[in-house]
C-alpha cells in the first residue's frame, strides 16, 4: 500500500472553454475576464493527469466551493469539445 500512497496524481477541473488569439491572450492583465463557452447548470470535466476520468457538478456551502463526481467521463466527448 505504500507504493500507492507514493504515486502523484495531478487532478483538475474543467470549468469551460475559451478559444482566443494569442494576441488577446497577451495583451490581456491582472483580472481580465476570459468568457467561457459553460453555463450556470453544466457538468464540469474531471481530468486525472490530463486525462478526462469523470463529471461532475459544482457545489458551494458557505465559502467552500467542491465537486461532486455525477459519472464517469466519454473520453471522445472531452476530446470533441463536448458538453454531454
Amino acid at each position: 500500500m505504500s507504493q500507492v500512497n507514493a504515486v502523484n496524481v495531478d487532478i483538475q477541473v474543467v470549468l469551460g472553454r475559451s478559444i482566443l488569439p494569442m494576441q488577446q491572450l497577451l495583451r490581456m492583465g491582472r483580472g481580465a475576464v476570459i468568457p467561457l463557452d459553460a453555463t450556470v447548470n453544466d457538468e464540469v470535466w474531471i481530468l486525472a493527469n490530463n486525462h478526462p476520468v469523470a463529471r461532475g457538478e459544482i457545489q458551494i456551502q458557505d465559502d467552500r466551493i467542491s465537486i461532486t463526481v455525477t459519472r464517469a467521463a466519454d473520453v471522445l466527448d472531452y476530446l470533441a469539445g463536448g458538453a454531454a
